[in-house]
């Protein structure tokens, strides 16, 4: 088997979690960067044998919309896939199920899925430092369970249960989009890693609001800290979620 990981992640929580699955399979994997607006997607092709780890995170309890377009153009020619869902102690709802069904229209075959916590990228009080100690542990034994079930029954898979519905939910009409101030220094990195490419490589200063898919991936790694988003409006945000993130959520396997 080859594995494969297939990842969104703008500020590094889920491929912390994925890192954290592969690593108990003692084999190199392929990464394709599903942020990297540079890639052809649509030139990435698998193999039946091959095993996938497809990851993103819930964004309002759905795949990110990038994220899903990038997805769909890549060709799965019915590889096994492993779906991760990494969210922030809130409630990822039917970000599973929509992965699943982007993953299948792709052509991979559903082998297993998971659902894990990372520090929400937002409001960081939530799930704060996580993936932590016990989160590992749980990971490195989802891990073993999904390999014994690839090297067991590789052609013949079970159909698996997973969470969500059909239609989806809304997509969140909230939209944090993050102002450079005073301490940029307009080095234009912000504008090189956007997955959206929603900033301005001329005009630094300039993010297109209507590109801008508020992943948060410019306010992480500017070097000045000089990106942000309104304050006000995450704190109203941050109150509204506060009850649904106040207990611990666990790290969940979902197989056949």
């Amino acid at each position: 088997m080859k594995f494969t990981t297939i990842v969104f992640s703008p500020t590094g929580g889920t491929q912390r979690v994925v890192d954290e699955l592969v690593a108990e399979w003692g084999e190199p994997a392929d990464k394709v960067d599903l942020t990297d607006a540079m890639i052809d997607f649509d030139a990435i092709t698998l193999e039946k044998d091959d095993v996938a780890v497809i990851a993103v995170p819930s964004y309002g309890g759905r795949v990110p919309s990038l994220a899903g377009e990038r997805l769909e153009k890549i060709h799965g020619n019915q590889a096994h896939c492993v779906l991760v869902c990494v969210y922030g102690n809130r409630a990822f709802e039917d970000t599973l199920i929509e992965l699943n069904d982007i993953a299948e229209r792709s052509g991979f075959k559903i082998s297993a899925a998971v659902s894990a916590i990372a520090e929400h990228s937002i409001m960081h009080q939530y799930a704060s430092g996580r993936p932590d100690r016990q989160d590992k542990e749980e990971l490195h034994n989802i891990s073993k369970k999904i390999l014994e079930k690839l090297h067991n029954n590789t052609d013949c898979l079970e159909m698996i249960h997973i969470p969500g519905n059909r239609p989806y939910k809304k997509a969140g009409a909230v939209s944090l989009v993050p102002k450079a101030n005073d301490k940029c220094t307009n080095c234009g990195l912000c504008a090189e890693i956007c997955p959206a490419q929603a900033i301005s490589k001329e005009d630094i200063r300039n993010t297109d609001g209507t590109k801008c898919i508020s992943c948060m991936r410019c306010v992480g790694q500017c070097p000045q800290s000089a990106r942000k988003v309104n304050s006000a409006i995450v704190s109203v945000v941050a109150t509204a979620i506060k009850k649904a993130c106040s207990e611990r959520k666990n790290n969940e396997l979902y197989i056949g």
